[in-house]
């Protein structure tokens, strides 16, 4: 692994940069962010910047969606892609869905055998397949090839040809085009209908699958289920990274991960699948589960937080309970993922969720916050549940 390239058509802030300055400093590797000049899709980004993708000649380069998680077997996908023909351009990364929810994913048919995809859908109608795309890509420079020859016809495309003849072209001629604003970006280029699809059954796009841990991360449930899963996996790739309950330690319960900057008072109780960040302060007989307590911020004693992200900076007061309800894959249904509920009911009522306290947000003591949704800089007073306060 040579570098990371952050492609997106965000503005950059301190959050963002403070991330690539930490992330080059830890890994001592190069982190860079491209931005877009306007949202280019899915795939229209990585042909914009295809000179920087190039520099230094990679043999391969791997393409992931920045809203999943999941313990993605990459070593696994290379050692694949390296044995499949010459001519290949990608390798899908696979894992299982329900007939019922595999319809909200993009849906991979390939041959058992060689693994080459043969069929390819974006979110069809009817059920194609339980194999469902991941997100998470391994490409050969060929790829290229395919995305020049869709922007290139974007290119034509954005010309509208019409039998009007446009006088006073500086040469002279008759121009037979014209401009059509409303027609998409001739860069918007669409990975999964314009490339995949035409790839399909053409031997330079194959798929791996995967068992592993995999989830999207549409909302703030989804990162207290991630956060859950990561930390299971530092059981067995990093215990050394996991806390254990010690003399004059807090107790900890199943699997707990406490920055070393963190300040936590020996008789709070944490666990399972608690995450503590840096510089975070919990105070005595403070509970916490299956929570999120990020950068900087303080629970006072005596609080108690269950299935909620803490934002940074922010401070729960004395006796207050926060508390969310979480969203879980239905344990019933093998290989059912979570899913994406809307943020409100058909009555407008907030749906119940885990519950978020955003950046710099002070909550007093003594209330109790459900299911709610907190932005950042409040100053809180009274009890809240099911709502989102602005």
């Amino acid at each position: 692994m040579k570098e990371v390239i952050l492609i997106g058509f965000y503005q950059p802030n301190d959050a963002l940069t403070k991330f690539i300055h930490s992330a080059q400093k830890e890994f001592k590797l190069q982190v860079r962010y491209l931005q877009e000049y306007t949202a280019l899709g899915t795939a229209g980004g990585l042909y914009h910047f295809r000179d920087q993708i190039l520099a230094g000649n990679p043999d391969f380069f791997f393409v992931m969606n920045a809203d999943v998680c999941g313990d993605f077997p990459l070593k696994n996908m290379l050692d694949q892609h390296k044995k499949s023909p010459a001519s290949i351009c990608g390798t899908i990364l696979c894992t299982e869905a329900t007939r019922q929810q595999s319809l909200n994913y993009g849906c991979v048919v390939d041959n058992k055998d060689s693994h080459e995809v043969l069929h390819y859908v974006e979110k069809p109608e009817t059920f194609v397949s339980t194999a469902i795309n991941c997100g998470i890509y391994l490409f050969s420079p060929g790829v290229f090839e395919p995305l020049q020859q869709i922007f290139k016809q974007h290119l034509q495309e954005n010309y509208k040809l019409n039998s009007c003849s446009v006088a006073g072209m500086c040469d002279g001629t008759a121009f037979t085009g014209c401009y059509d604003p409303n027609l998409p970006s001739k860069e918007m280029i669409r990975l999964e209908q314009e490339i995949f699809i035409p790839l399909a059954n053409t031997g330079k796009l194959y798929a791996h699958h995967t068992d592993r841990f995999w989830s999207q991360i549409k909302s703030s449930g989804a990162a207290i289920y991630a956060n859950r899963h990561y930390l299971a996996i530092y059981r067995t790739s990093h215990p050394e990274r996991l806390a254990k309950s010690k003399e004059d330690c807090p107790t900890v319960r199943g699997d707990v991960y406490i920055h070393p900057t963190a300040q936590v008072h020996p008789t709070a109780v944490l666990g399972p699948n608690v995450t503590i960040g840096k510089h975070a302060t919990v105070g005595e007989g403070v509970r916490v589960r299956e929570s999120i307590i990020l950068e900087g911020a303080s629970l006072q004693d005596h609080c108690c937080v269950l299935h909620s992200v803490i934002g940074w900076n922010s401070t729960v007061g004395l006796w207050t309970r926060i508390e969310g309800t979480p969203n879980d894959p239905n344990p019933n249904k093998p290989f059912a993922k979570i899913e994406t509920t809307s943020t409100f009911t058909s009555e407008g009522k907030l749906n119940p969720s885990i519950t978020v306290i955003g950046s710099n947000v002070t909550v007093p003591s003594e209330v109790m916050i459900l299911n709610s949704i907190v932005l950042p800089d409040k100053a809180l007073s009274g009890s809240y549940k099911n709502q989102i306060i602005l």
